[in-house]
C-alpha cells in the first residue's frame, strides 16, 4: 500500500475539473481527500451530462477517485464551525472561489484559515489568479485556451480557431496545483509553517506555448496555422494508408534512409537531392508529400506501421478514444483505473500515469456519493448520533 501521504489530510472545496484533479492526484498518492460539497446539489459536474450511469456523470466519475464527501451548507455559521475544526487538524485547503469578498463571508479566506492552522498550505484555483489587471474575473477551460495563445494557431490555414475538445488548462492546472502542494508540504518540513498558493488556469494554459513561446520570445516569430505537420520536420505528420490515417515521424537523416527503404523508394524519393536533407525536404515540403501520401495509398494501415516499426521509424495509428482505452498497452500499464461502486458496480477511470517502484499509487476508495461520507467524517470530529441529527434538521449538512 501506498503511504507516502497517508498523514496528509486535503480538503476539497473545488468544483468541475482543476481543483478536483489536484485533490484526485493527492489521493492517488495516499492522501486523506474530503470533498466538501454544497447540500443537495454538490459540485456541478454532478450534473454535467449525458452520458450518466444510473444517477452518476461520467464527468463526475473522472475527476473524484479516492475522496471521500461531506456536504456543507456554509452560508449556516454551524457549518463555517465544522469547516474550521476540519480546518485546524487539515494540511491542504484546495478552493476554486475567485471572490475574495466571498470567501471572506463565509469565512474560509487564507487568512483566517492561517491564524486557525499556520501549517495550512492554502491552494486557489481562479481563472487569472488573485494579481493583474484581469484578477477576479471569471475563468473556464475554454476562455483560458483562447486567452493563453493556442487557439491561434491550432487547425489547417482555413479553420476557424480550434480549441482542444478536452479541457487541458484545467487539467493542467489540477497537475501544476498537486506538484505545488507536494513542493509546499516539502518547504513545510523545513520551516515548520504553510502558505498560499495562487494557481490560474490562465498561466498554466500559457506554459503550452512552450518552445513556440520561446520562437517569439528570443527570435519574435509567430506560430501560423500547419495543421498536422510540423513547421521544422519534414515527414513529420499525418498521411492517409488505404483504409485509416497513421501517424509518421522522421527526426532524422538515418531514419529518412529508413523510411526510403521501407517505401522501396530508393530509385526515387532517395535519389532526388533536393530531399537528401531536412532543410530541403522542408523548402520542397509540398512536392514530398504528396509522393510519399500516393505510396502510402496503396497499403493497409498495419501493414505499414509494422515495417515502419520493424524499422525503427517512429509510427503509429490514429486510433479512436475506444481503441486508445482498449489497447493492450493501457492495460498493460494499469492504465484504467477500477473500483467497485455502490450504485453502478465498477466506476472505471483513467489511471494515474507515474509508476513508482517502491511506492505504487492505490485506487481506494470509489468516486463518492453525495453526503456518503457526512456521518464517518462528522464522528471523527467527536460529533454525537444526536449531534448529527440535529445539524441535519437544521440543514446544515
Amino acid at each position: 500500500m501506498n503511504n507516502v501521504l497517508s498523514d496528509i489530510r486535503v480538503l476539497d472545496l473545488t468544483q468541475a475539473m482543476a481543483g478536483p484533479i489536484c485533490g484526485m492526484l493527492l489521493g492517488d498518492f495516499g492522501a486523506d481527500v474530503i470533498k466538501i460539497e454544497r447540500p443537495g446539489s454538490g459540485d456541478q459536474s454532478r450534473g454535467w451530462g449525458p452520458p450518466f450511469v444510473q444517477s452518476e456523470s461520467a464527468y463526475f466519475l473522472s475527476a473524484n477517485r479516492n475522496k471521500r464527501s461531506l456536504t456543507l451548507n456554509l452560508d449556516k455559521p454551524e457549518a463555517i464551525e465544522i469547516l474550521h475544526e476540519l480546518a485546524r487538524g487539515a494540511d491542504v485547503f484546495l478552493v476554486n472561489q475567485p471572490s475574495l469578498a466571498s470567501l471572506q463571508k463565509r469565512k474560509h479566506d487564507y487568512e483566517t484559515l492561517r491564524a486557525i492552522n499556520p501549517r495550512l498550505i492554502y491552494v486557489s484555483i481562479t481563472g487569472y489568479g488573485f494579481t493583474g489587471p484581469k484578477a477576479g474575473l471569471a475563468g473556464y477551460d475554454l476562455v483560458a485556451q483562447g486567452e493563453a495563445g493556442l487557439m491561434s494557431f491550432t487547425g489547417d490555414e482555413d479553420w476557424e480557431p480550434m480549441r482542444y475538445p478536452i479541457p487541458i488548462a484545467d487539467i493542467t492546472t489540477g497537475i501544476y496545483a498537486a506538484l505545488g502542494v507536494l513542493v509546499a508540504l516539502r518547504a513545510r518540513e523545513q520551516n515548520g509553517v504553510g502558505q498560499f498558493l495562487d494557481m490560474a488556469l490562465f498561466d498554466s494554459q500559457l506554459t503550452w506555448l512552450n518552445h513556440i513561446g520561446s520562437n517569439y520570445l528570443n527570435a519574435n516569430v509567430e506560430p501560423q496555422k500547419i495543421g498536422n505537420t510540423h513547421a521544422s520536420i519534414v515527414p513529420y505528420q499525418v498521411f492517409r494508408a488505404q483504409d485509416k490515417y497513421i501517424i509518421i515521424a522522421v527526426g532524422s537523416e538515418a531514419l529518412w534512409k529508413k523510411f526510403v527503404r521501407v517505401l522501396n523508394a530508393q530509385e526515387t524519393l532517395g535519389a532526388d537531392e533536393r530531399f537528401v536533407t531536412n532543410r530541403g525536404r522542408n523548402q520542397h515540403r509540398r512536392e514530398l508529400i504528396a509522393q510519399i501520401q500516393k505510396i502510402l495509398d496503396t497499403k493497409p494501415a498495419s501493414s505499414w506501421v509494422n515495417e515502419l516499426r520493424a524499422q525503427e521509424i517512429p509510427c503509429g495509428p490514429i486510433n479512436s478514444a475506444a481503441d486508445a482505452l482498449n489497447d493492450a498497452q493501457t492495460r498493460a500499464r494499469g492504465m484504467i483505473a477500477e473500483i467497485e461502486h455502490p450504485l453502478i458496480g465498477v466506476a472505471k477511470s483513467v489511471g494515474n500515469p507515474i509508476h513508482f517502484s517502491e511506492t505504487p499509487v492505490t485506487y481506494r476508495k470509489h468516486p463518492p456519493l453525495l453526503g456518503e461520507h457526512n456521518e464517518e467524517i462528522l464522528r471523527e470530529l467527536g460529533k454525537t448520533k444526536a449531534m448529527i441529527e440535529k445539524l441535519k434538521g437544521m440543514e446544515v449538512v
